[in-house]
């Protein structure tokens, strides 16, 4: 039937509009979200406790997100806003597939971002940071992150997430800080804790060492310098020529893109299989503007492989290779002996597996305070002192000789960040002493601290490390009950969480061998930091031993003290208050904090474990461990997932979770990452304002989440189009259902061929959203959804049914069909996109269902077997190859002026024999939405179209040889005539 408002070519006579059923709803086309969301946030209310409270009374099973917390500082971002909303994703579908969902939303609130806040905050009122009490300092950043988590938990709530709000966790409550302690208690009593000097990334912007996971690299421009180390000494089995008087002092040529460490010194590191050789300069380069460091007559050792290389960038022109060297047995003197006796001692040769010959000159300068791989090679060859050349500000010790208080970086004002005077100077020294060789420039890939953006130096400082490799008995025997875990048979800490990792099911699967790479080759955990706002190291260490005290009653004391009054009464109360009868003098307090990363690593030992059942919780909100799931960005392979992995692992001797999902990052539409400077930010806050927290949502159901993502303005519009086209389906729906009830209802074996195709279609589309909710495959429950409703509703289903809805009267079978189905449909769209969209779901359930309570609360409803109908879906697709064919056939009529509309026209369409089969017992101008239709065989599908030659019905405006046959009206088709006798009847 054509628009209803359309009079052409109608005879006149009554006017049969209201005759016609066409459908009728309050459910408006244009969404208002905006204005509509937050009316719908007010009716739901507790909507979280509402849904527990119905599956617990349903006996449904238990599934547990536990909620990697988002940092405690400013808006929330288009990150933020992807992350939670596949969270709730999880929590509503979960619901929907019938689980009890134990979902609690938290915040991490330690860490520098707030301390910088805080001191800017001070220093706007012309105090510094050392000019405030500890105690005072954290308080404030205590009300900062309090601040915070109250704006984000609104915005989270505004944008439609569903979680435990009301009893949210935190890392800065007084009881998530005791039971911080207490897991770090866990690894200082199972012997995993020590305390060592080696090498550590850290920060002199931040003052502090930072872990593996919050280094980022990004490239950065460093000074390359080429130094001599003059050869002073060599065993017998060298030749008796290389230390003669009269040829020049050979020297060992080394290279490094951190001049700063040359005072720091202490061995050269050479390769056991490089070969290398004594090489003696004959010419240099001319015509320069400046003069080389290096003179005919030089002999130099590098490595043959790279000899060339080093001689280009010293200008050396032409050269002559003595002979081989091996720099087993050599010694040198450090290049700025000369200037100064604190460099005097002798640098030895050491053999090292981490030396190549890719790159500089086959050997390394080492520092052992300032590199790991130095670290260890100093260790390995016996050598026990390690130099502290570098403070915690990155400057020069005053007993560093030539170069006291040179800073390495600038830690204050416009320069923080960038290479301080320690670089250039060391430079000049060298030249001074006629050491240096070269020098350049090189862009590199360097690690910065994720918060700061500075770079960081590697330097020598006493920390407090956990084991990685170090066996786990002690642990084993801690643990209270049970038989030990499979997981105990490997012994180190780094074994357990690599067995974990293989009994964890990743999502997707590639993220099992990323975090695997992670923990083989990662360092022992260094947990340690020199800050002010976090969970301290709350334990006391034996000044006599060095060891840490073990002592249950004080770590209880200790737990309880910190449960009551909060992390802060470490640093104010008395030690005597917490050791009991040990001597305060015998032992020392530590102040460094805990790595933010534990204290997020530990939060499902106080979200889940206290609401534990086997722990005696008897509450309305259980949880259970290992949590099912942890879901957060790809990054956190080595941040939280790793944290966590860690110390469930360390303490339990398994992983915290059973599951883990990452997703990318969110760039732009070109696919560049998003700058507040490059004002190339999408903020969710004004996305949700403008168009609607579920046109966000939908974007987010949309996309690939596994992979980056983008978003803008024109990715926006595209889904706002998708969200129009799922809108007007379902108020279509619900116009098209407007007072039906059970009485109508036609059960399965009387629907018509197009009713079960649909309802074979319901039944293939339940099974695959089902799977891909199970699977966290949220793409794969949208876009199928979609395209159902554009292909096999609008473009099909509803097309042709739109004749018997309008037209057929109330009681007729196929009528009734449609909207039984039409029914069906309705039930299960507004269940399979709740979670998706469910503001919008929402309300068109209570536009429908007013009293039926909230759509969030019902399960997919179950869809029955023999709906499964191959056999109609195969009839299906052979007439949709035939229609395609009409349709096009009918195009061109009308662009050809030939017919107005599909109604005008009577197609003849030829095809082979056997392809209308499918036709059988079908009316062929029904599924072409045409008058009639002639179905011819031939040898290939064509169509030709003629007008349709019979008199119009006034109502259904069908040109058919019955317009008349009824002499009541003698203006409709029998069938029209026969529904406006029925509608006069009931409207009498």
């Amino acid at each position: 039937m054509a628009d209803a408002t359309d009079t052409t070519d109608t005879p006149s006579g009554r006017d049969y509009r209201d005759t016609v059923f066409l459908p009728e709803t309050p459910f408006p086309m244009r969404g208002g979200l905006p204005q509509k969301e937050p009316v719908i946030l007010e009716q739901w209310g507790d909507l979280y406790g509402t849904l527990r409270a119905e599956r617990q009374a349903q006996k449904a099973p238990l599934y547990v997100l536990h909620d990697g917390p988002p940092y405690a500082n400013g808006d929330i971002h288009i990150g933020h806003a992807l992350n939670k909303t596949l969270k709730d994703f999880v929590v509503r579908s979960r619901f929907l597939l019938g689980y009890d969902v134990d979902y609690v939303p938290g915040w991490d609130c330690h860490g520098l971002p707030i301390e910088w806040k805080i001191e800017e905050q001070f220093r706007a009122k012309g105090r510094r940071k050392d000019e405030v009490s500890k105690d005072e300092f954290r308080a404030a950043c205590r009300e900062y992150a309090g601040k915070y988590i109250d704006l984000q938990r609104d915005q989270f709530k505004r944008l439609g997430i569903t979680g435990d709000f009301a009893n949210r966790y935190a890392t800065m409550d007084f009881t998530s800080e005791a039971a911080i302690v207490a897991e770090f208690h866990k690894f200082k009593n199972s012997g995993q804790l020590y305390r060592g000097s080696k090498p550590v990334m850290w920060s002199p912007v931040e003052r502090t060492a930072l872990a593996d996971a919050e280094i980022e690299y990004h490239d950065h421009v460093s000074p390359t310098i080429w130094v001599k180390f003059p050869v002073t000494g060599a065993s017998d089995d060298h030749p008796d020529d290389l230390l003669a008087f009269r040829t020049s002092t050979p020297s060992i040529v080394i290279w490094t893109t951190t001049p700063w460490t040359i005072p720091a010194n202490r061995a050269i590191s050479y390769g056991p299989e490089i070969a290398y050789g004594l090489y003696e300069v004959t010419a240099m380069e001319e015509g320069l503007e400046f003069a080389p460091w290096a003179k005919p007559g030089d002999r130099l050792i590098v490595a043959d492989k790279l000899a060339e290389d080093v001689f280009k960038a010293a200008k050396i022109a032409a050269w002559t290779r003595i002979y081989d060297i091996n720099p087993s047995g050599l010694e040198c003197a450090h290049p700025l002996a000369a200037l100064d006796s604190g460099y005097g001692f002798s640098v030895p040769l050491l053999a090292g597996d981490h030396v190549t010959d890719d790159a500089g000159t086959g050997f390394v300068h080492t520092a052992p305070g300032h590199g790991a791989d130095d670290f260890e090679v100093w260790k390995a060859h016996g050598h026990h002192e390690v130099p502290d050349t570098v403070d915690p500000d990155g400057a020069y010790y005053p007993s560093v000789p030539l170069f006291a208080g040179l800073k390495v970086l600038e830690t204050e004002g416009k320069k923080t960040g960038k290479f301080g005077p320690a670089n250039g100077a060391v430079m000049e020294k060298l030249i001074e002493a006629g050491n240096l060789l070269a020098r350049g420039r090189l862009e590199h890939s360097y690690p910065h601290s994720w918060r700061s953006k500075a770079p960081v130096i590697f330097r020598n400082t006493p920390q407090w490390f956990i084991r990685m490799d170090e066996p786990l008995d002690r642990l084993k025997n801690a643990l209270e009950g049970g038989n030990p875990s499979k997981l105990y048979e490997f012994g180190t800490l780094r074994e357990t969480a690599l067995t974990a990792i293989d009994d964890t099911e990743f999502h997707p699967a590639a993220g099992k061998n990323r975090i695997r790479s992670m923990v083989e080759g990662r360092p022992d955990w260094l947990v340690s930091r020199q800050r002010a706002w976090g969970t301290p190291l709350a334990m006391f260490i034996d000044k006599q031993t060095g060891q840490p005290l073990h002592d249950a009653e004080v770590d209880a004391r200790i737990v309880k003290a910190v449960a009551e009054h909060g992390a802060d009464i470490w640093f104010t109360a008395p030690d005597a208050d917490f050791l009991g009868a040990h001597d305060p003098v015998r032992y020392e307090k530590v102040e460094d904090i805990l790595d933010v990363w534990f204290d997020s690593g530990s939060t499902h030992a106080f979200t889940l474990d206290p609401r534990l059942p086997e722990h005696g919780y008897t509450g309305d909100r259980p949880a259970h461990w290992p949590a099912d799931l942890y879901l957060e960005g790809s990054d956190q392979h080595r941040g939280w997932f790793q944290s966590s992995l860690l110390e469930g692992c360390g303490t339990r001797g398994r992983a915290p979770f059973k599951a883990v999902l990452t997703h990318g990052f969110t760039l732009d539409e070109k696919g560049e990452k998003m700058s507040k400077s490059k004002g190339n930010t999408t903020d969710p806050l004004t996305i949700i304002k403008e168009s609607g927290a579920d046109i966000l949502r939908l974007w987010v159901s949309l996309v690939d989440y596994s992979e980056d993502q983008r978003i803008g303005k024109q990715i926006l519009q595209t889904t706002v189009d998708a969200y129009r086209k799922l809108r007007n389906t379902v108020r279509y729906l619900l116009g098209a259902l407007a007072d039906f009830d059970e009485a109508e209802r036609l059960p399965l074996d009387q629907m018509p061929p197009l009713e079960k195709f649909i309802l074979h279609r319901l039944y293939e589309l339940d099974a695959h959203v089902r799977q891909a909710y199970a699977e966290y495959r949220f793409q794969d429950v949208v876009r199928p959804v979609l395209e159902f409703c554009s292909n096999d509703l609008s473009a099909l289903y509803f097309d042709i049914r739109k004749d018997a809805l309008y037209c057929d009267r109330p009681d007729s079978l196929r009528r009734r069909a449609a909207r039984t189905v039409m029914d069906e449909v309705f039930m299960r769209l507004t269940a399979w996109l709740s979670p998706l969209t469910p503001f919008t779901m929402e309300e068109a359930w209570t536009t429908r269902f007013p009293d039926a309570g909230t759509n969030c609360a019902r399960v997919i409803p179950e869809t029955p077997a023999e709906w499964n109908n191959p056999a109609e879906a195969e009839r299906w697709a052979a007439i949709n190859t035939v229609l395609e064919v009409v349709n096009e056939s009918l195009e061109a009529a009308r662009r050809d002026k030939l017919i107005g509309g599909a109604l005008d026209a009577w197609p003849t369409v030829t095809a082979p024999a056997g392809t209308f089969a499918p036709f059988d017992c079908l009316d062929a101008a029904e599924i072409f939405r045409t008058s009639g239709a002639e179905l011819v065989e031939g040898d290939a599908i064509s169509v030709t179209v003629a007008l349709a030659d019979h008199p119009k019905c006034a109502r259904s405006w069908r040109r058919v040889p019955d317009v008349g046959s009824d002499p009541a009206y003698p203006d409709l088709s029998a069938r029209d005539a026969d529904a406006v006798r029925y509608w006069d009847q009931t409207h009498a």
